[in-house]
């Protein structure tokens, strides 16, 4: 039975069709290297990979995270310990002014020093990063204390998250900072130190010693937040050194899925590209014959 023209002409193109689609292939794995680069090539592996990027994407937002976190911690530690000294050196001028051998005109130079502290002490407390405030809680848009220190902030801390279920809260509510716990508002930073300035400056030594006593409560207590900055900045650092293996582990598992073999790619080419040459030649051959069977 004489097979039609047509119908050969039609097998040859689908065999040239198929081959050359096997060598487009081939040349894209060795020029690109990757052994999946359409999701015809390895469904399965195709699926793996966007698992695979998926988590390498996540893991990338979470060192973000982290690293904008550790930079509002260190700025708080900073602020904190800027703040701390200047505690330290107010309430050892306070026990020279409490003493019977300061007088009035002493006790009067040392308020404005109490009062040049209180001011640095406020710039502090408003520190900011990126135009963000750090010790305003979850409100980090607005400036925490205004200069007679009144607290404009929200009682809630501003968190990032470092894990799938984990938080950490970088950014602290002020007023939870610079107040201890259960003095009421007379307690704070603040109006100790506007009350140890008014003392200084009325002279009343019963007043700068009662100071005295609230600025080791304050030490104390803003101490102690400090550290709990520093246990914050621990955690974040051990969490970024698990993300590190993480994202290497998932990268290698990304190769290991998607790149190709070089030297078993190129000798796939070289061995499509003899193919194509032969179907070609055959091709042509058989065309040949054909039409000298149809004349």
């Amino acid at each position: 039975m004489r097979v039609a023209t047509r119908t050969i002409y039609d097998m040859i193109k689908f065999n040239l069709a198929r081959i050359t689609e096997q060598l487009n292939r081939a040349n894209r794995v060795a020029t690109t290297g990757k052994r999946i680069t359409t999701p015809s090539d390895d469904p399965t592996g195709l699926q793996q990979t966007l698992n695979i990027r998926s988590s390498v994407s996540n893991i990338g937002q979470i060192r973000r995270n982290i690293n904008m976190g550790k930079a509002w911690l260190a700025a708080s530690e900073s602020a904190l310990n800027n703040i701390l000294d200047l505690i330290s050196d107010t309430k050892a001028l306070s026990v020279q002014m409490s003493t019977g051998t300061a007088n009035a005109e002493q006790r009067a130079l040392a308020a404005k020093e109490v009062q040049n502290a209180l001011k640095e002490i406020i710039s502090l407390a408003n520190t900011e990063i990126d135009g963000r405030y750090i010790f305003s809680g979850s409100k980090t848009d607005t400036a925490p204390f205004d200069q007679d220190g009144t607290y404009y902030g929200d009682g809630n801390g501003f968190k990032i998250k470092i894990g799938k279920d984990a938080t950490v809260e970088v950014g602290s509510a002020g007023s939870s900072v610079f107040q201890p716990p259960g003095t009421g508002s007379n307690g704070d930073i603040f109006r100790t130190m506007n009350d140890l300035k008014t003392a200084l400056e009325a002279n009343n030594t019963s007043g700068i010693q009662q100071a005295i006593e609230n600025l080791g409560d304050l030490f104390n207590h803003i101490s102690v937040k400090a550290s709990d900055i520093g246990s914050k900045m621990k955690r974040m650092e051990v969490k970024e050194n698990i993300l590190q293996d993480l994202k290497i582990a998932n990268t290698e598992r990304l190769a290991g899925i998607e790149d190709a073999d070089i030297t078993e790619a190129i000798t796939d080419l070289r061995a499509k590209e003899l193919a194509y040459q032969a179907a070609l030649a055959s091709s042509a051959q058989v065309m040949k014959l054909s039409l000298v069977d149809y004349l």
